[in-house]
């Protein structure tokens, strides 16, 4: 394994923890509103005014099953809560990543469309 992935699997990077933190507080997002993470996942891509398609890649009718509610789903009041983790991510993220990189990401936060 790459010295690269790695430190992207280290749980003990504080970005990394960020990105573990945000991944419990999408997933619980999830579970408030009734949907699995896959549904939320794709609802999000589906609702998001900035993404423009949503590709799924299920191996399995069982899968593909499970995604197509998804294609239903409005998020419209539970969008602010995922911007809201996203850019924090983002932010913590950025602390974490070196001058230049940190620097990008904090530029790709403060520029993170608005949807209204």
């Amino acid at each position: 394994m790459s010295q690269r992935l790695a430190e992207r699997l280290d749980l003990s990077l504080p970005a990394n923890q960020r990105k573990l933190e945000a991944a419990e507080a999408l997933a619980q997002l999830a579970e408030e509103a009734g949907l699995s993470l896959i549904e939320l996942a794709i609802a999000f891509a589906l609702n998001y005014p900035a993404v423009t398609a949503a590709i799924i890649g299920p191996r399995t009718m069982e899968q593909l099953e499970s995604q197509l509610p998804a294609a239903e789903v409005v998020l419209d009041a539970l969008l602010d809560r995922i911007d809201q983790i996203r850019a924090a991510t983002t932010l913590a993220c950025a602390e974490h990543a070196g001058p230049v990189v940190g620097a990008s990401l904090r530029v790709v936060a403060a520029r993170l469309p608005d949807r209204q």
